[in-house]
């Protein structure tokens, strides 16, 4: 494990909030909240914050249910002629609708806060130039609050940004691919389904030819992508021709020219089915997250310090070919530098739960655990020692800005 000064302050102050901290997750998790709903979940956050002697801005970025939380010492001596490096952390705190906290949101939002209560202890003990910044992340599951949050300046000036997320297994190079979302609208004509249905332009018929197509297209995509889609509304009455209908698609994959050129593909199937069937057709847009753009110095830190804990990971190979899902965390990772890894709630040993996955009831059962509360603690002592390592050494931080500057893709 890394040595420096205030590493020992960081976790006993970890340690020292257990029980607060606890409290907390258990709070959040037994008052599920979705994106952008959350006002429960950010006033108890940023109520427990500002206790604890962080500067609090609500309702951040114009964001009902955003925050950010810092603290800053400028140091003494040589040090203050020195730029200031700052660190940043996210918690997340939404919840998923029917099952709660099946992705264990509770746990993101107490991650984050206890890494900055260890960064800001041996800030404050050691005189430590710096700034810590927590950002309260709102509807991830949803819309993406970091998106809004990143282009209205809550991340301008950190070195770095962190988060862990849990799951069923511990993984330290998780691969979330990119998403983005249509929401495609179909308008026809209404007509009698039985005395006059040659009058009507069905609009059901519009989402069903889209969503067969994109049903047939998938063989011809890459093995890395993924298309899913819903109906939201298939028509008011059987005895009507529908003259409203509507589908929603996600798409996703692991490189943003994949995940553009799948926009383009799926887009053309929707317009041509609008064409074919006699309709218009209306096409939002509300969500596009770009593929997580790990940085490696950031990972290996972090994982230094997990495995000093006793966590064991797979080789990086074998994490990055690990299924995953998709987060807003991404379009953060590839504005400044950043990791996702994620850890397992059920087993402190490493020890996989059978039939455990995530966004499930039995994900939301765990979440509220003992266990899944000791290795949120165990990864947020992680991230606040990698965060201490930025703040203190100014050739690793200079190593993490230039591997991003290496190899940071294209922003959506």
């Amino acid at each position: 494990m890394q040595q420096g000064p205030g590493k020992d302050d960081a976790l006993e102050a970890i340690d020292n909030a257990d029980a607060s901290l606890r409290q907390l997750s258990i709070q959040i998790h037994d008052h599920p909240e979705l994106g952008y709903e959350e006002h429960f979940a950010h006033k108890t956050l940023t109520d427990y914050l500002e206790q604890q002697g962080f500067q609090v801005t609500r309702q951040a970025c114009d964001i009902s249910t955003a925050f950010i939380a810092e603290y800053e010492n400028q140091g003494s001596g040589s040090a203050v002629d020195e730029p200031i490096r700052s660190v940043g952390f996210c918690s997340e705190y939404d919840a998923l609708p029917s099952i709660g906290h099946g992705c264990g949101h509770n746990l993101i939002a107490i991650s984050g806060v206890a890494a900055a209560l260890g960064v800001k202890a041996a800030m404050e003990k050691n005189n430590i130039r710096g700034k810590v910044r927590l950002l309260g992340t709102p509807a991830e599951e949803t819309l993406g609050g970091k998106r809004p949050m990143l282009e209205r300046g809550a991340f301008n000036g950190l070195d770095a940004c962190m988060m862990v997320h849990p799951a069923q297994f511990d993984v330290l190079y998780r691969q979330p691919l990119g998403v983005g979302r249509f929401d495609f609208e179909f308008h026809g004509k209404a007509s009698h389904a039985s005395a006059s249905p040659w009058e009507g332009i069905n609009a059901l018929d519009a989402v069903c030819m889209t969503y067969n197509a994109i049903g047939l297209f998938r063989q011809q995509t890459l093995p890395t992508n993924r298309i899913h889609s819903i109906v939201t509304n298939g028509g008011q009455a059987a005895n009507i021709i529908p003259e409203l209908a509507s589908m929603t698609t996600l798409y996703r994959a692991n490189k943003n020219e994949d995940l553009l050129k799948l926009h383009d593909q799926i887009a053309e199937i929707a317009k041509s089915s609008a064409e074919a069937s006699g309709c218009t057709l209306n096409i939002k847009e509300p969500m596009q997250y770009s593929p997580l753009n790990n940085n490696p110095p950031l990972a290996d830190r972090f994982g230094e310090y997990m495995k000093s804990f006793g966590v064991r990971y797979n080789s990086r190979e074998v994490d990055e070919t690990t299924p995953a899902g998709s987060t807003d965390m991404g379009n953060v990772t590839v504005a400044l530098p950043g990791i996702h890894p994620v850890f397992n709630i059920a087993s402190l040993d490493g020890e996989r739960e059978p039939g455990l996955t995530t966004h499930s009831a039995l994900f939301a059962e765990r979440a509220g655990t003992e266990v899944a509360h000791k290795a949120t603690i165990r990864a947020a002592k992680g991230l606040s020692l990698t965060a201490l390592d930025v703040l203190l050494d100014a050739e690793f931080a200079k190593s993490i800005r230039e591997e991003f500057e290496r190899s940071k893709p294209k922003i959506l």
